[in-house]
């Protein structure tokens, strides 16, 4: 990377003819890299978050963490007494086999009126076969048999049995798995593996179904989320790379962008505009809620023709003007300026390399 070399050095006397002056610092136009950067303070949070609720209500009976516990994914956090529960589950498991065995009855009764039917037709037909009877013969007799036969009963139209068995099985079903999932609903277990950040009671404290008893945070995948001032905001975007600087780690810390919020808030006096970074390699101690420093980098330019910033007075659109240094004295000369950093601002035309202009003016 070029730096600006040859500095030159000039006296301006006051035209009050007093002896105070002031030197006036020259330095060579070269190519080097321009950066951009903007910067705020944020905190470190989790990535998730998630509340924890009992799935009824009950006496909380074993509470087997607090804030700071670090668990695994499905370990087991607090339970409540799960005695009414249980009790529901094997009533309901009781009515599901009353129920299948009221379907098997059906089943077997329905299966040997058919069979009884069947045999009693085969049997009347065999003998109107024996007797020479044609189905067409004037003698009614064997009709008058066939239909004496007992069918009523399978199917039943009138009133299904079997029907009606099944339809109580599966509602005796749905019974049982309703009472299993809230004796499931008596114990919290981790979703995620992470940090216990809050537990809202004690044991011995009635809860209720639904309500927030635990929060756990995913502290192995932390974030920083940052405000911005929307002087700032603008030039964001998702994908830009920053460092972090937290007060316990010596060195930066890389991190990305990964969502700039759409939509600013006021605090009466500026709007602010929500960023969400995610670090590039997490450090293990990161600690929910410190503070950090944040800087993004919203601009960056290599190889290019550069001055220091302070130099361009005047800009407008994209143009800028300068004081060149020609022998003992200083021309202005307007400049075309692209993108103005922190320390240098990029000149696409107007100026060569090793012109000298003044560094502040």
């Amino acid at each position: 990377m070029g730096v600006a070399t040859g500095v030159v050095l000039g006296v301006v006397h006051q035209r009050s003819g007093s002896k105070k002056s002031a030197e006036i610092v020259a330095v060579a136009v070269a190519k080097g890299e321009v950066t951009l950067d903007v910067a705020t303070t944020g905190t470190v949070e989790p990535a998730t978050t998630r509340e924890l609720s009992f799935a009824v209500n009950g006496t909380v009976e074993a509470i087997k963490v607090r804030a700071g516990t670090k668990v695994k994914a499905g370990q087991t956090l607090a339970t409540v007494d799960d005695t009414d529960a249980t009790g529901d589950v094997d009533s309901a498991e009781d009515n599901l086999s009353d129920a299948e065995d009221r379907l098997g009855d059906a089943e077997d009764q329905a299966a040997a009126v058919t069979a009884s039917a069947t045999a009693c037709a085969t049997a009347t037909a065999t003998r109107g076969h024996m007797t020479g009877e044609s189905p067409a013969a004037e003698s009614p007799e064997p009709q008058v048999a066939a239909a004496a036969c007992t069918t009523r009963g399978y199917p039943d139209t009138g009133n299904d049995s079997i029907l009606n068995a099944r339809q109580a099985v599966n509602k005796a079903q749905q019974a049982v798995d309703k009472a299993e999932a809230a004796l499931s609903g008596t114990v919290i277990t981790a979703p995620i593996a992470g940090t216990v950040v809050s537990v809202s009671g004690s044991v011995g404290d009635t809860v209720s179904s639904g309500k927030t008893f635990l929060t756990l945070a995913d502290t192995y995948d932390m974030q920083i989320e940052a405000d911005f001032p929307e002087a700032d905001a603008g030039s964001l975007k998702v994908g830009q790379t920053g460092t972090v600087t937290l007060a316990d780690h010596d060195d930066a810390l890389d991190a990305t962008v990964v969502q700039v919020d759409p939509v600013g808030t006021s605090d009466g006096t500026l709007v602010r505009y929500g960023v969400v970074l995610s670090f590039a390699s997490p450090p293990s101690d990161l600690l929910v809620g410190q503070s950090a420093q944040v800087q993004v980098r919203v601009g960056s330019a290599t190889d290019v023709l550069r001055v220091p910033s302070t130099a361009v007075h005047d800009i407008s659109g994209g143009s800028g003007t300068v004081l060149v240094r020609n022998g003992s004295g200083s021309t202005r000369r307007t400049v075309t300026v692209g993108l103005r950093g922190d320390q240098y601002t990029v000149v696409t035309d107007g100026l060569t390399a090793g012109d000298q202009v003044v560094r502040s003016w």
